[in-house]
């Protein structure tokens, strides 16, 4: 065959429309694996930011879940501790003075034990209660004065000891200074007629005697 007739069919291979099909198709099966790849990449980086985004959101739920599990069921607890201080209220929270006073005394008496310049005094009145402060002398021998204080502190009304010292000792019997604390509601520790206690700037003269025990 000669050239000619070689570049003539060439020729006429490049102008029929199937060879430019092949060509076409050819172009877009290529550019179709690059697409893939490409989609491929893109898909599996996508994937692992989602994950990381994911576990971050579930480190971030996890940590807040901490946070907040003290307040889980805290609406019931306010109304648990509400009520369990309302029964110490009215279970150990004397309503007057003379529930105060009667009670000491009392407690006294059984203990054996003889009270000395027993002093009353109310503290500043607070938002649910008000301090009511004994000071008083004690005597009577050691077994009898433990007897008192074990008893104070046992009792159904809320005493708390705030100070003891020892005064005096002769023969069996010990003299000792007490400080006993305990509370009423305000409205009747201002009903009690009790003096305040003086301030700093105050001398224990200027502001007058506390009520005396009954």
């Amino acid at each position: 065959m000669s050239a000619n007739g070689t570049s003539s069919t060439f020729r006429e291979r490049l102008a029929s429309p199937l060879t430019w099909h092949f060509v076409g198709f050819g172009v877009l099966l290529v550019l179709a694996i690059v697409l893939a790849v490409r989609l491929g990449f893109d898909w599996a980086a996508m994937d692992t930011h989602s994950a990381e985004v994911l576990a971050d959101k579930q480190i971030q739920l996890k940590a807040l879940e901490i946070q907040t599990a003290p307040l889980h069921g805290l609406d019931q607890r306010v109304e648990k501790t509400r009520e369990q201080i309302d029964v110490f209220y009215k279970k150990r929270i004397p309503f007057d003075y003379s529930a105060i006073s009667s009670r000491i005394g009392e407690l006294a008496v059984k203990s054996g034990v003889r009270l000395t310049r027993v002093g009353y005094v109310q503290e500043k009145p607070g938002v649910a209660l008000t301090e009511i402060s004994m000071d008083a002398g004690i005597s009577g021998d050691y077994p009898s004065i433990m007897r008192f204080i074990n008893s104070l502190e046992r009792d159904q009304i809320f005493f708390i000891i705030r100070a003891m010292s020892l005064t005096g000792q002769q023969g069996g019997l010990v003299n000792l200074r007490l400080r006993v604390s305990t509370w009423l509601r305000p409205a009747d520790a201002e009903a009690s007629g009790l003096p305040f206690a003086p301030t700093q700037d105050e001398s224990p003269a200027a502001s007058g005697p506390g009520k005396e025990g009954e």
